[in-house]
């Protein structure tokens, strides 16, 4: 090998040994151990709280004083974690100074449950609409006592076009499906029972709800009926919630819909 490319390896190798130890030591230098204290929002000490230094990952527990100590460089970000407790992060180091740190930990409310609370409505739609559940307790005595629920409602069945045709297909001849479908009487029975159950439902609601509830909504007493059936056919989940017995499920989605009725009702006076 040439001597002066010798040369010029041996040097370079020696400016990268010379480099690499610079580093370390201005690393270990640099590095301190940061100490402190943690408590909770009372002045109570917190013990096994787990301390991690978010750049090397390197993890301190609190003793049952609360103290602890970790190590850390300039700027370091330490994180302060425990169970039910939010989480507190702190830079440290950031002035070159190692004071000791003081932490305090604020306890995550705990949920306690449901609490019911029984209320008059206000007339507050978005208020009452969700504490408005009212007690059936006409439905509470059939359940304690196991009264059966009666399948569908007792009124005639209207002829269906398959039910009348296809025993015929068959040698059978149903002559007063025939008669129903072709006199129109099906048809009007339909439109009957659509009728019926749209003014069920529609009662349903108003025997539970005060008119000034949705007076105070701005709408009017006299529009009251046909705001509610609006709320059927504009969110269908309304009725959904109506056939399930769910006031307060029915009444949040009618307030959606509040709006658009009563811009409607303002364009036909202009």
């Amino acid at each position: 090998m040439n001597y002066s490319l010798r040369n010029t390896i041996i040097t370079y190798w020696k400016k990268g040994v010379i480099f690499l130890i610079l580093l370390c030591s201005n690393f270990l230098f640099s590095q301190q151990t940061v100490t402190g204290r943690i408590m909770d929002d009372n002045g109570e000490s917190l013990n096994a709280v787990t301390i991690v230094n978010m750049s090397t990952d390197k993890k301190a527990y609190s003793d049952s004083q609360g103290i602890f100590s970790i190590e850390a460089n300039p700027n370091d970000e330490l994180r302060f974690v425990k169970e039910d407790f939010r989480r507190v992060s702190r830079r440290v180091l950031t002035d070159g100074i190692n004071p000791q740190l003081l932490i305090t930990l604020f306890q995550i409310p705990k949920d306690v449950g449901e609490v019911k609370i029984v209320k008059k409505l206000s007339g507050d739609l978005e208020q009452d609409s969700r504490i408005v559940t009212k007690v059936d307790k006409g439905e509470q005595v059939k359940q304690a006592v196991g009264l059966p629920e009666p399948v569908g409602k007792m009124r005639e069945k209207p002829a269906e076009v398959k039910s009348v045709l296809l025993p015929i297909l068959l040698g059978n001849l149903n002559v007063q499906g025939v008669y129903d479908l072709i006199s129109g009487k099906a048809r009007k029975q339909k439109r009957q029972y659509r009728y019926d159950d749209l003014q069920e439902h529609i009662a349903w609601v108003r025997g539970r709800v005060e008119d000034d509830y949705f007076v105070k909504a701005g709408i009017p007493a006299d529009k009251i009926s046909e705001f509610i059936e609006f709320s059927f056919a504009a969110k269908p989940q309304v009725r959904t919630y109506v056939k399930a017995r769910n006031l307060s499920g029915a009444l949040l989605r009618m307030e959606e819909v509040i709006p658009v009725f009563i811009e409607r009702l303002n364009n036909r006076h202009k």
